[in-house]
């Protein structure tokens, strides 16, 4: 008989019917007339209830069926008599495929700490908490790519290894395959990268913006989504050193709509999971955050503040709230003054826009004021920043004058830079870190709980 995913028998009203069913065992309780066999299957957070009769499979076959260990079952399925469920089956016969020794098996018991599930990566997603996480996970990524396709955008795939660093900080990762405990030097004593695979240094990538941009300028609207890589030694619950990134590019926007874009985005995405993560949502909102429901309904139905950058210090020096980090113009906002901004000033998410360009990357466009660039950032409840972006400057003249101040190597720009001398057009962006939106989207606290398996600074076990 051909096997049912629970979701799918959870959800249909059929009961006198017969099933196959094939899982994990989160528990198995029972006497010696009955026993209770509590299985999972990861399509949903929900387990289904086994009934076992001790005349149809003694007690001697069922005692390898212990927490973590993985069976088929075939039998009825009926309406259940106990409270708890809707349905059961009533089991006719049990193959079990691998076992798992309850003295040893990590997840025998419940109420293990996040901390120890990180321990353990390569286990945590028969979790019902990380069940949740994943299939979510899932729903946003597939959500993204149904609203660009429906929305006229290409899905570009832009360089993994690159030898330039979008974000002029230097924190990235070498890639290269010169012999480390013999690496070849010139005369100068500097490492020979001519002998190098690409015969020059390269890295793994902190942004496919840049090479996004000139499939926007041929292409129109493009979007990128894949793995970025950023080498900063950070442990903070905000940080990973491997991570995915959203980052759309669109010709003919100016600034006002890449913020009608992103704000229409954000708010297709969380509808989107209310709609269709529901159960998963609802569990998380139990067990781990009380309040995340409400503030997925609070971004879907109240409509984006736009603020620019001054007027937004001036609220916070006027505030009377005693910040931990001071805030003046020209600095960098922190979490907690974009927070107050969304929580406690405006009460609805914010786009705060035109920064000064001296804490600003070099590619966007400059503001007629000379101080400031036609920047964007997206404030969210709980987390602050969720989406940066900008207009991009199309100037071939200022882009590169801002490249020289910056003391970057127009050299290794010079094929970006050529895009302001050819057909250059008016184009604007954002980026979304996608494991920031599922911290928002799920209401976890700590961003190594959103991917499957985390990379941070001396952890790369699995």
């Amino acid at each position: 008989m051909k096997r049912q995913r629970i979701a799918e028998i959870l959800r249909s009203a059929a009961v006198d019917t017969e099933v196959t069913v094939q899982g994990w065992v989160r528990t198995k309780r029972g006497n010696k007339n009955v026993s209770f066999i509590a299985l999972n299957d990861g399509s949903c957070v929900a387990n289904i209830q086994v009934v076992v009769d001790p005349t149809k499979i003694p007690e001697e076959r069922l005692k390898p069926v212990t927490t973590g260990a993985c069976i088929r079952v075939e039998g009825r399925l009926v309406k259940s008599m106990g409270s708890g469920q809707g349905v059961e089956v009533q089991a006719d016969s049990i193959e079990i495929y691998g076992t798992a020794d309850p003295e040893s098996y990590p997840l025998q018991k419940k109420g293990h700490s996040l901390e120890f599930l990180r321990d353990i990566a390569y286990l945590r997603p028969r979790t019902n908490t990380f069940g949740a996480v994943l299939r979510i996970r899932h729903a946003m990524a597939y959500a993204i790519h149904e609203y660009f396709n429906r929305n006229g955008f290409y899905y570009f795939h832009t360089p993994l290894i690159t030898a330039s660093d979008c974000e002029g900080a230097g924190a990235m990762f070498t890639v290269t395959t010169l012999d480390l405990n013999n690496v070849p030097k010139t005369a100068e004593g500097k490492v020979d990268y001519a002998q190098d695979f690409f015969g020059k240094p390269c890295n793994l990538t902190v942004s496919g913006q840049l090479e996004g941009e000139l499939g926007a300028l041929a292409l129109g609207r493009i979007y990128t989504f894949g793995p970025t890589f950023r080498a900063e030694n950070s442990n903070t619950p905000r940080h990973l050193s491997e991570f995915w990134m959203i980052e759309p590019e669109m010709a003919f926007y100016e600034l006002e709509d890449d913020m009608e874009l992103a704000e229409d985005f954000l708010k297709s995405l969380i509808r989107y999971a209310l709609e269709h993560c529901a159960e998963d949502l609802e569990f998380l909102n139990k067990m781990w955050d009380p309040g995340l429901l409400e503030r997925l309904r609070f971004v879907v139905e109240n409509d984006f503040k736009r603020l620019d950058y001054t007027e937004g210090i001036e609220i916070l020096k006027a505030s009377g709230r005693k910040f931990e980090f001071p805030c003046d113009w020209g600095c960098d906002l922190q979490s907690e003054h974009e927070r107050y901004l969304v929580e406690e000033h405006f009460k609805r998410p914010v786009i705060l826009i035109n920064y000064p360009k001296e804490i600003k990357a070099f590619y966007m466009k400059q503001n007629d004021d000379g101080r400031t660039v036609r920047a964007m950032d997206v404030l969210f409840p709980k987390i602050g920043e969720i989406i940066g972006g900008s207009e991009r400057e199309a100037d071939y003249g200022k882009l590169s004058a801002r490249v020289r101040e910056l003391g970057m190597n127009e050299r290794e720009l010079w094929w970006y830079l050529d895009t302001r001398r050819w057909g250059s057009a008016p184009h604007s962006g954002f980026g979304l870190g996608f494991e920031r939106l599922l911290l928002f989207v799920t209401g976890m606290t700590n961003i190594r709980d959103v991917i499957p398996f985390p990379r941070y600074p001396k952890n790369a076990e699995f």
